[in-house]
């Protein structure tokens, strides 16, 4: 039995939900979600209630159970108020700017890094902060731990690129006689 699974999901106004041809759809004020929904997944709409409830009792479906209403609670909020990872990048020489559909890095390579933004995400650079934002909470977090990747910190001075709210463990450099 899953507890989120349990609980209702509460729809906000101006947001809408569809599922058809086992694709669950969410719209709102900032766009549109959807995604396939699995075939022992039960999906009710009752005014602005969403319930959940597995077409059989099995292991499989119990999980997707929770899954499934993590989804769409995901997607509800995603398109009322859109996700946000911020990430700080350290070090001196280190660059980010946006151009285009493209961010661009300097992050000490002897070439710029360009990486191409996915669409439906917003990412701004000013200094050495960086913000990616968008109502589907996967592609962002996929992004940014992308992007993290290209440069991930070191232990020892704490350059490269961090969440904003990551603690990286400082190690101690070598010791002098």
């Amino acid at each position: 039995m899953s507890r989120i699974g349990k609980k209702g999901i509460t729809l906000p106004e101006k947001t809408e939900i569809n599922v058809s041809d086992g694709i669950i759809s969410v719209k709102g004020p900032l766009g549109e979600l959807s995604r396939p929904l699995h075939p022992v997944i039960e999906v009710k709409v009752e005014g602005n209630q969403v319930s959940l409830t597995p077409k059989k009792e099995s292991l499989e479906a119990n999980a997707l159970w929770g899954t499934y209403a993590s989804h769409i609670s995901n997607m509800v909020s995603g398109v009322n108020k859109p996700f946000e990872k911020k990430l700080i990048l350290e070090g001196i020489g280190y660059k980010s700017e946006v151009k285009g559909d493209k961010i661009v890095f300097a992050l000490g390579f002897s070439h710029p890094v360009e990486v191409e933004i996915p669409k439906g995400l917003k990412v701004t650079a000013e200094k050495n902060n960086i913000t990616v934002s968008g109502s589907d909470k996967e592609l962002v977090g996929s992004f940014a731990a992308s992007i993290r990747a290209l440069k991930k910190p070191e232990p020892y001075k704490g350059k490269g690129m961090r969440y904003h709210d990551e603690v990286i463990a400082r190690k101690q450099g070598k010791k002098s006689a």
